[in-house]
């Protein structure tokens, strides 16, 4: 669907639910009633970078670092295969300890196993994203967070937005599939620069869009930063599904932790996709990006189990595939 700048900024700034069935019908019509899922493994919580809003950033001191050595990590590919995933996404802090050489170590087991793998590891070189691709990685997940250049400055200190930037058309030109998002109801952001957002979204042709609720998070710049953005952030992700409508959008689980429910509202509003965790033990609260997250004392296997209930409740079933955004590759 076209919309204009100026429509999707009405559209954001409206009251109108009706927005989310209109969402959710183009979803439908585009990729039918599958959910994919996608087992999230969290093996590093170590960052080198200082974003305002994170509650990994290098100076945060309360926060109880760990990293998961190579085997372990494939460990957890392993088990997640076992609970039926067909795709895991490895995500960390930006950690200088994962050398080109044991990631490729890491994404060539993994790929035995005959996963699709999401990277989710930040801001790399050209050659970096093109060893990981050759290794076994699929796509990779970089969020813009906001291409208001100057907010985008603020904060994030030390980092260039046309940096980041050229990491994402950097993946675009190596064949991944690219993901990319922003965070909504961050401090000083306007609705015109969430509209164009979702305008850069269209532009970079990216493949998934992860649409996250800014939630304050203490120990961080940000702390005091107070609101609810789990509506603002439903229309947000809606708006991306019309003007995207096959691509594949996540219910995040930031979605969640605003709203009860909210996974699942999420995935009546456009989204198709869920990346429950499968992350073992005291790792799953210690990768802390903010605060209440859920789920962080079930098992990977309840986790599953659970999601899975709750998307057959309203009629929709779990994928038996890898879930590209080009099929030919399932």
């Amino acid at each position: 669907m076209e919309l204009t700048k100026d429509k999707i900024i009405e559209l954001l700034s409206s009251k109108d639910d009706s927005l989310f069935k209109m969402a959710d019908k183009v979803r439908k019509e585009a990729l039918g009633d599958e959910i994919h899922l996608r087992g999230l493994i969290e093996f590093s919580d170590y960052c080198k970078q200082n974003c305002l809003y994170c509650g990994i950033r290098r100076d945060n001191k309360d926060c109880t670092r760990y990293r998961l050595e190579p085997d372990a990590i494939i460990d957890l590919a392993k088990k997640a295969q076992g609970y039926g995933y067909k795709t895991v996404v490895l995500q960390s802090g930006e950690d200088p300890y994962y050398t080109v050489e044991k990631l490729e170590y890491i994404l060539s087991e993994i790929k035995k196993l005959d996963l699709a793998i999401t990277l989710s590891i930040g801001e790399k070189t050209m050659e970096d994203y093109a060893a990981y691709k050759k290794a076994g990685a699929d796509r990779f997940l970089i969020r813009i967070e906001t291409t208001d250049k100057d907010l985008y400055q603020r904060l994030h200190p030390n980092m260039d937005f046309d940096n980041r930037v050229r990491c994402l058309r950097d993946l675009k030109t190596l064949d991944y599939e690219v993901g990319t998002g922003c965070l909504v109801g961050l401090p000083e952001q306007t609705i015109e620069s969430l509209a164009g957002d979702i305008l850069f979204f269209k532009e970079i042709n990216a493949d998934m869009i992860g649409i996250g609720p800014f939630i304050a998070s203490p120990n961080t710049p940000l702390a005091d930063e107070k609101r609810n953005n789990f509506d603002l952030a439903l229309r947000v992700m809606a708006v991306t599904r019309l003007i995207l409508p096959d691509i594949n959008i996540p219910a995040t689980t930031a979605m969640e932790t605003l709203h009860p429910n909210g996974r699942i509202i999420a995935l009546q509003s456009g989204a198709n996709v869920v990346m429950p965790n499968v992350t073992e033990g005291d790792y799953r609260k210690f990768y802390a990006l903010y605060p209440g997250k859920i789920c962080v004392n079930d098992t990977p296997a309840k986790c599953v189990g659970c999601i899975t209930g709750k998307i057959n409740s309203i009629g929709r079933h779990v994928s038996k595939t890898k879930g590209f955004h080009n099929k030919a590759k399932n």
